[in-house]
């Protein structure tokens, strides 16, 4: 008998559906030599501290560090794990063969490797390795069942970083509570979770420290367009052709259409007031937008939280149940792009986009109906095998979808129109920029204040542009309306005006405007905007290896961001102020306290990233890296013991449980 184990009991259905095993018995299906059952998750973890040794129960500084001459794993306790695992480990002992059916992923692979070790597994074990649920990709992953070994180093990795965070997460969540938190507040530290506070820590710091400057902005209306100052003009650049190119550039750029003080701003007003504007240049250029690229995780995550103002975990969730009942593909990816063989299958995806419909109504029938009949076509953006490792990225499946919440719903739309824009046409359009000027006074002899800029001779420069869609080709995938107001504001400045038609040397009367501005501080961090932090963080980073690794990874895997920011409001580090992510005080004093740069830099899960990566593609060693690891936590215990201040976290928490405490 041949046991296959899923990571769900919903998976396992499908599974044991298209494999024969359509007899129903407790914990498992059974049939056609097969055995299909599940786990929940996770159903084994590494061992607490408190189970290597009586010492370690309680939290004391004197015990720290805590390393394990070897780590193990454990039983989740908790009944309904209890009585499925007795089921597993029955089957496994007696299996003549084992199918790994887990998520196809490093986190996927690391829960079912520990059940099956947990249960003392003999057998020879196949894997399955598949990006999405349907009928079709199970019959052909079966048919191509892999050797387990083939995917020994994803393994390694996914072990050296669950151990890597136990080793980090036990030893310096003790080490700065017991220290720092006066034994009312847990604080938590995690290789992820530290640098994403510092991120928000930071940002908070740059606002509340940012001290608002005036300035004024000159412009002016001329036929019902408003155009804004850019630049003066002067005399001497019109005229001496032989000027230096670089001092010429100076005169050009010395004036930027901003006004520091608001006599100068004044003065530039008068000196334009009632005097012509006259059009010098009006330039058309046509150009093409390329449709955006597939979906990954996080891009997806970025435009819920914009468009509807989901959670990352919140769109994690929904696009996981997506998946898991067929109608998008595997959802924890960081590439947007598609392997060369998927090609082929894409016409039939389309096919099944095509008649889909909610409330009666076919949303994509009217934008399929153009490319239907014909080849999709194939570009490098969309189609690049070198650029897919384990899984490709987030598309629909080309089932169709039945019973949606509104919320599956919408993060379903987002996939499709996604999908079916790559294959339209770039848009194409018409950008104008008109430059207009008007003469500043002439000064007179020996008078240096007719003009703002010391009596030179010249004009004031204005600019105004717009932006005309000749043909929207991809866009009409937008059709559907903004679901915020906030969404609705940004699609309007996304769309520029459209300009009336100027013609060179035109001119007439103008009405010119001086507006007072103040200089604005960064904005504080949403989680669309935190997520692309994270996702990006390399360029927090100096040292350049680590930031070209980062560049593949960012802080965290696309999958673990959305429970790490969430991880961080169960700590009352940040809370939500509408959408805006806001530290709290605990969360900033943490940040404070911390000695040592690195916990709370970017710098190090980057450190980590390239080596498990490294470690995944068989180039640097699983023990060398926790040795490394471990030396580094010794470091750390040694560093903050030996601080002689009497610094506290000042919190109104009430006292926590001290007996776990382990973040990423």
């Amino acid at each position: 008998m041949v046991v296959c184990i899923a990571e769900k009991p919903s998976v396992a259905r499908d599974i044991a559906r298209i494999i024969g095993a359509m007899s129903q018995r407790d914990g498992y299906m059974e049939g056609n030599g097969y055995q299909v059952t599940w786990t929940y998750g996770h159903l084994c973890t590494l061992k607490e501290p408190g189970d290597y040794t009586p010492a370690w129960r309680s939290w004391a500084l004197t015990q720290l560090p805590m390393i394990p001459p070897r780590f193990s794993i454990k039983l989740i306790e908790q009944e309904h794990i209890t009585k499925q695992f007795a089921i597993i480990e029955k089957l496994m002992q007696a299996a003549d063969g084992i199918v790994n059916c887990g998520d196809a992923g490093q986190e996927g692979e690391l829960i079912q490797r520990w059940v099956m070790q947990k249960a003392q597994a003999k057998c020879p074990v196949k894997r399955l390795w598949i990006s999405s649920m349907t009928d079709e990709a199970i019959r052909e992953g079966f048919a191509k069942l892999k050797d387990q070994q083939d995917y020994q180093p994803l393994y390694m990795a996914g072990l050296s970083r669950a151990v890597g965070d136990w080793l980090l997460g036990m030893n310096c969540t003790r080490l700065y509570t017991l220290k720092y938190g006066q034994n009312r507040q847990v604080l938590s530290i995690g290789r992820v979770q530290t640098p994403t506070l510092a991120l928000i820590v930071n940002r908070q710091k740059e606002i509340n420290n940012f001290k608002p400057e005036p300035y004024w902005v000159l412009a002016t209306v001329y036929r019902d367009t408003t155009f804004t100052a850019t630049k003066v003009v002067t005399k001497r650049e019109q005229t001496q052709t032989g000027l230096e190119s670089a001092e010429r550039e100076q005169a050009r750029t010395e004036f930027k259409g901003k006004f520091t003080s608001k006599e100068e701003g004044e003065e530039a007003f008068k000196q334009i007031e009632g005097k012509p504007f006259v059009i010098t240049k009006v330039e058309k250029k046509e150009g093409k937008e390329q449709p955006p690229q597939l979906y990954d995780l996080t891009s997806l995550q970025v435009d819920c939280n914009k468009k509807f103002g989901f959670s990352a975990e919140q769109t994690l969730n929904l696009i996981q149940t997506l998946y898991e009942r067929k109608f998008t593909t595997y959802p924890r990816v960081d590439t947007q792009y598609l392997s060369d063989d998927i090609y082929p299958k894409c016409p039939q995806t389309m096919n099944g986009l095509y008649q889909v419909k909610f409330g009666g109504v076919a949303p994509y029938a009217d934008l399929i109906r153009p490319i239907g009949g014909k080849p999709l076509k194939k570009s490098k953006r969309v189609f690049d095998t070198s650029k897919v490792t384990d899984h490709h990225a987030i598309i629909p499946t080309g089932v169709i979808p039945q019973s949606l919440s509104d919320a599956e719903r919408k993060v379903f739309d987002l996939v499709a129109r996604r999908f079916i824009a790559v294959f339209l046409p770039d848009c194409k359009f018409s950008t104008t920029t008109v430059l207009g000027e008007v003469a500043l006074l002439s000064s007179p002899e020996g008078d240096t204040k007719a003009s703002p800029r010391g009596g030179v001779e010249g004009a004031i420069e204005f600019k105004a542009t717009g932006k005309e869609i000749l043909d929207p080709g991809w866009r009409v995938v937008k059709g559907n309306a903004p679901e915020s107001p906030e969404s609705a504001e940004s699609a309007d400045k996304e769309e520029e005006k459209t300009l009336p038609t100027f013609t060179k040397g035109e001119s007439g009367e103008h009405k010119p405007t001086l507006t007072e501005k103040m200089t604005t501080p960064p904005p504080y961090y949403t989680e669309a905007t935190l997520l692309r932090a994270m996702e990006t963080a390399g360029k927090f980073v100096e040292d350049e290896e680590l930031r070209a690794a980062m560049k593949e990874n960012g802080i965290g895997r696309p999958s673990s961001r959305a429970s790490i920011i969430e991880t961080l409001f169960k700590r009352h580090y940040i809370k939500r102020e509408r959408k805006r992510l806001v530290a709290t005080e605990t969360g900033i004093e943490l940040i404070d306290l911390i000695r040592e740069d690195l916990l709370k830099s970017c710098e190090l899960t980057g450190i980590w990233e390239k080596k498990l990566r490294d470690i995944e593609h068989r180039k640097y060693d699983a023990q060398q890296f926790i040795d490394e690891l471990k030396q580094q936590v010794t470091d750390i215990v040694n560093d903050v013991l030996s601080d002689p201040s009497n610094r506290r976290i000042t919190t109104e928490a009430s006292p926590p449980a001290l007996s776990k405490g382990r973040g990423s």
